[in-house]
């Protein structure tokens, strides 16, 4: 067994695997009937599960710049994709990984940031990059062409970057991009400066779309019953044309044939990267055995997708699939009286992951970051928390999409600003968010209350759009936007 020299500085070293799509349910350790996941599940064993994770602004810029940054999707000024909503700023005052460099950590993103321009650093010494569709400085597109063998491309499958339609990859395993992002991630190991603790982030492009899994885990799933997709007495039925018949539909009413093939390859990703990251924690475990005991163990994503659930798919949205993510961490194993395998049922958010990494650091948080640490919680301590998150996604797909929300302890509101319709969902008794409790008349005091809390925090802020001339919930006509005036401080 080959052992690292020891370092000079004693603070952890920090890795953080991300997953890009992976919804909260989509784990061994959830529960999930299907799905396995055996070396997320022993992580889980060996630290803190958060049941009850979300990303208060479910899509891959918001999402990732509110990780970035520790900062709400509002101070981060994007709320969405689209409709005026830009890229991660390349000039935030302070950033994860741009704290701990400062700090003396080696940084290194393996993977999809998802930063514009592609090659902005935004702290890290150093990025290696898969962007998904995204040609431009692809590092694994270049070694890919270099290492195919045989004339075909990396899109031969035909399968679209946010399609519903699914098949298992023509690629052989070690040339997928989910293959290749363990692989530069257990070289760089190798590569690191011993004298520092690093950060290390290896974030996979999948099981976001292509649903394109080797056939060895599309077979792990293809003739397994699935569970059925959750169909709320509130959701409409998109039977008409184009809607189903667009291959990269958002809102589509498909087979039960597709929904099975589309679940088989979405679960076979994800078993691929939890078999991957094994791969990853065995190098670092047996090769480089002082780091690995010494290093705190971050595991989430981005967002979920919907998966056919109320004839959605992909993201964006305020529903279970969609916003609720995974997250599990593992404190070093030096730390010996810190409790394992427990889980925590406190709401927490991706902003909350920055002030973690930095608390376990012992680096001072900045005042930008409005997250909270979680480590009290990881740890097994009594801490104050928040009662409520609220979260938001601007129109994408269509103005019927765009929403508010607010969640707590045990009920979720969700406001329409284009269309005004409004949901209320008992997730204590309704985890599928199946039963529209807005109009029930023994459920008007809960809704009047979640409501003039969404109210409250958008006055509070700023958002005088979505408000009347009374200060309540406006509908909004389609032309109309609401923005955050603070995407233009960072640019």
């Amino acid at each position: 067994m080959k052992t690292d020299s020891p370092q000079n500085d004693s603070r952890p070293n920090i890795l953080l695997i991300m997953t890009d799509q992976q919804r909260g349910d989509c784990l061994g350790a959830d529960g999930h009937p299907v799905l396995e996941t055996p070396y997320l599940d022993e992580l889980a064993s060996r630290g803190t599960r958060f049941t009850r994770a979300y990303t208060a602004c479910p899509s891959c810029i918001p999402a990732r710049a509110s990780l970035l940054t520790g900062m709400s999707q509002w101070q981060t000024g994007i709320l969405g994709m689209g409709y005026g909503q830009g890229p991660i700023p390349s000039h935030f005052k302070h950033t994860m990984p741009g704290e701990l460099a400062k700090a003396g950590y080696h940084t290194q993103a393996i993977g999809k940031n998802h930063f514009h321009p592609y090659r902005t650093l935004n702290g890290y010494h150093n990025c290696i990059l898969d962007e998904s569709g995204r040609q431009e400085d692809s590092d694994y597109r270049r070694w890919f062409e270099a290492n195919k063998t045989g004339p075909y491309d990396y899109r031969d499958h035909s399968v679209d970057w946010n399609s519903w339609m699914a098949r298992p990859t023509h690629l052989p395993e070690h040339l997928h991009p989910t293959h290749w992002t363990a692989q530069q991630a257990i070289e760089w190991l190798s590569r690191r400066d011993p004298n520092k603790p690093f950060f290390l982030k290896v974030s996979f492009a999948r099981p976001h779309s292509p649903f394109d899994p080797p056939q060895v885990y599309y077979d792990m799933y293809k003739d397994r019953r699935m569970p059925d997709p959750h169909i709320g007495d509130w959701c409409d039925d998109p039977t008409g044309e184009p809607v189903n018949s667009d291959v990269n539909a958002w809102q589509a009413k498909r087979s039960d044939v597709e929904i099975q093939r589309a679940r088989a390859c979405y679960y076979g990703n994800i078993t691929f990267i939890d078999h991957q990251i094994g791969r990853l924690l065995y190098e670092l475990k047996h090769n480089h055995e002082q780091a690995y005991a010494n290093t705190l163990i971050v595991f989430l994503s981005d967002h979920g997708d919907m998966m056919g659930d109320h004839h959605l798919w992909r993201k964006t949205y305020a529903f279970e699939g969609s916003a609720r993510v995974p997250m599990i961490v593992v404190p070093p194993s030096t730390w010996q009286d810190t409790p394992r395998n427990q889980t925590c049922d406190q709401l927490v958010e991706l902003r909350d992951v920055m002030p973690t990494v930095l608390n376990a650091a012992r680096i001072n948080v900045p005042a930008t970051c409005d997250g909270l640490n979680m480590m009290p919680l990881a740890t097994g301590q009594q801490t104050a928390w928040r009662k409520h998150l609220q979260g938001e996604h601007c129109k994408c797909y269509a103005p019927q999409q765009a929403n508010l929300y607010v969640v707590d302890d045990r009920y979720k509101y969700i406001w329409f600003p284009y269309t005004g319709n409004q949901l209320l969902f008992d997730l204590q008794n309704d985890p599928g968010e199946c039963k529209n409790l807005a109009a029930h008349a023994n459920h008007q005091q809960t809704r009047q209350a979640m409501q003039q809390q969404l109210t409250d925090i958008l006055r509070e802020r700023g958002s005088h759009v979505l408000l009347d001339h009374e200060q309540q919930l406006r509908k909004l006509d389609t032309q109309e936007v609401w923005q955050s005036p603070n995407y233009e401080m960072h640019l």
